[in-house]
């Protein structure tokens, strides 16, 4: 069986949010992707800070975690973006279907 992920990555606002799904989208890098806004507290550079961004909850495979980095380096405005993969251990039949028919096509 193909070993399914989500990926979560947060993005500055939502036209990064968008960006970033849409070449992601096109390329079968992902199958879907939800949006959700949120606010975020971390160190960064020596002093925490607190920011509204954009979380990315998006399907894909775990074959397909580097294209995905990749895609979003080219993006992505954070210096140090934050791309994380959370394996899927049980899927309905009808989305692994649907899921191996949407990534990577071609």
């Amino acid at each position: 069986m193909t070993n399914f992920c989500n990926l979560y990555l947060t993005c500055t606002d939502k036209k990064e949010a968008d960006k970033i799904v849409n070449a992601l989208l096109v390329k079968h890098l992902i199958a879907c992707a939800k949006q959700i806004p949120l606010t975020a507290d971390y160190w960064w550079q020596g002093k925490i800070e607190h920011n509204a961004e954009i979380l990315l909850v998006m399907e894909s495979k775990l074959a397909l975690f580097e294209k995905v980095e990749a895609e979003v380096a080219k993006l992505h405005s954070y210096d140090t973006f934050v791309l994380e993969a959370t394996p899927i251990s049980k899927i309905s039949e009808k989305a692994r279907k649907w899921l191996e028919a949407e990534l990577n096509v071609g």
